[in-house]
């Protein structure tokens, strides 16, 4: 009886395997063929939906921390279902999706906001009248606002200006200690520079307070909603009504100066600026926008600052040619300054910064949701799903670029393959801080070239993807004067 009971048992074990495995499968997928549309007839697009729960999570951890071959996620995925139009279901994160590897999928997808949605799962982290948040005509008036403070050229030639002091003095520092990792220290000035543009703050402890709260919220926006004490999310959700009553504050501080605007700030830009017919931001609007341009800022700004020190300190051909150009337009005293016009002259730094940019990766992927039955190119994007525009992808598929993980600014005297750069994203939401994060990325490149040199102590350190792709040893550098 015994025997007769593990021979069941042993028999039944491959079914409850092949059950689990298709579990998702079943789930998902099975009833969107039962489930009638008026307009969409297309198929799925090839895939797996991955384990209950799960999906394909354990996949992608094997692929970016384990065996650390991000690019190998796709690839499994080409040779196993054939390249097609660049689309593959999954489960991922918690729901069902389509994965977006191809540069005109990701264009229709981005350029097509009434189809497509960006999502958060609490918009209250960021503020419910943050540019990222917020829908349609919302969003079009929000993002003029905010792209008229930050991009215009008064704008940037006060963002060249300011950020140059703090810049200097810390490559004069690093000099000084002789041993630094670089993102360490970029992340430090960044934030520093961050401070001071945004909402005139000097280093100090209130400044440090700031980069907790800010910490605390983009620890959240990553981690899964569970909101009960101890969790990342609830303490995020506290610090960022923390950060919402320190900025009303500071809002209210300003009102009473004399006049709006006397420390000019991107806080101050946000509070006068106007549209055309004489509207202004409400003062929540203004609060909401300076904590998601901190956010996405900081820390973008800090890993592109970081692979641009070690870009630089691999490929010692490209530093002497950066070197070469920016000596030409250095004063006499390296300490001055340039200028936004300068920096426009710069045609080889300029491309040096794309080029530094397309490799960095920041972000891996975008997220969309669809919110309605979607065709495309005979298949099928099911409502309600999440699409995810796999960004890295484009970046370094040889379809797209020549040698695509060589540190090549040449590649940039011609054009790309039209979509096949979307680091800062597309349409109408393509990230509203592109041009900031450039000039501060030339700007660094700069003051780097004309005055110091550099090595990485270790060359042949190993690199970690989660939760952003950066060389394991931080970029460790002995940094001396020139």
């Amino acid at each position: 009886m015994e025997l007769l009971f593990l021979r069941w048992i042993l028999g039944a074990l491959p079914l409850l395997g092949l059950v689990v495995w298709r579990w998702n499968e079943f789930w998902y997928v099975l009833p969107l063929k039962f489930r009638a549309s008026n307009h969409i007839t297309a198929k799925l697009p090839p895939g797996h939906m991955g384990l209950p729960f799960v999906g394909e999570l354990f996949i992608f951890l094997w692929y970016f921390k384990i065996v650390r071959r991000p690019d190998d996620f796709i690839n499994s995925k080409r040779k196993k279902y054939g390249d097609g139009v660049g689309l593959y279901r999954t489960h991922f994160l918690g729901s069902p999706s389509i994965i977006s590897c191809s540069p005109e999928v990701n264009k229709f997808v981005l350029q097509s906001d009434d189809k497509f949605i960006l999502e958060w799962t609490d918009p209250n982290l960021l503020g419910q009248n943050s540019l990222v948040v917020v829908q349609g005509k919302a969003h079009s008036r929000l993002r003029s606002f905010v792209i008229n403070s930050i991009n215009r050229p008064s704008a940037l030639r006060l963002t060249a200006a300011q950020v140059q002091p703090r810049i200097v003095a810390a490559l004069n520092s690093w000099a000084q200690t002789g041993k630094v990792k670089a993102y360490k220290e970029v992340k430090k000035v960044t934030y520093e520079n961050i401070g001071k543009l945004f909402v005139s703050l000097e280093p100090g402890p209130r400044l440090d307070a700031l980069e907790k709260l800010f910490h605390g919220v983009v620890k959240g926006v990553k981690a899964h909603p569970f909101n009960f004490p101890g969790s990342a999310f609830h303490h995020a959700r506290r610090c960022r009504e923390k950060l919402n009553e320190i900025f009303k504050v500071e809002l209210e501080k300003k009102k009473k100066e004399n006049g709006v605007g006397t420390r000019n700030d991107l806080m101050d830009g946000l509070m006068q600026i106007k549209d055309e017919e004489g509207n202004q931001l409400s003062d929540q609007e203004v609060i909401d926008n300076i904590v998601t341009l901190v956010i996405a800022g900081y820390e973008s700004t800090s890993l592109a600052s970081m692979w641009a020190v070690y870009y630089l300190a691999k490929y010692p051909d490209v530093l002497n040619r950066l070197r070469e150009e920016n000596m030409a337009i250095s004063k006499k005293d390296r300490g001055d300054f340039i200028t936004i016009e300068d920096i426009s002259q710069l045609k080889y730094t300029n491309m040096v910064v794309e080029e530094t940019i397309r490799l960095a990766n920041i972000s891996a992927f975008l997220f969309r949701k669809a919110t309605e039955e979607v065709e495309y190119k005979g298949y099928r994007i099911p409502k309600n799903w999440k699409v995810i525009l796999w960004i890295r992808y484009l970046h370094t598929n040889p379809e797209n670029y020549e040698d695509p993980l060589c540190f090549n600014p040449d590649r940039w005297n011609t054009s790309v393959r039209p979509g096949a750069y979307q680091v800062f994203g597309g349409g109408s939401r393509i990230c509203a801080g592109n041009m900031l994060a450039r000039t501060q990325l030339a700007i660094l490149m700069h003051h780097l070239s004309v005055g110091y040199k550099w090595e990485l102590v270790n060359p042949k350190a190993g690199m970690v993807y989660l939760p952003h792709p950066a060389p394991a040893d931080g970029v460790e550098v002995t940094f001396n004067r020139i």
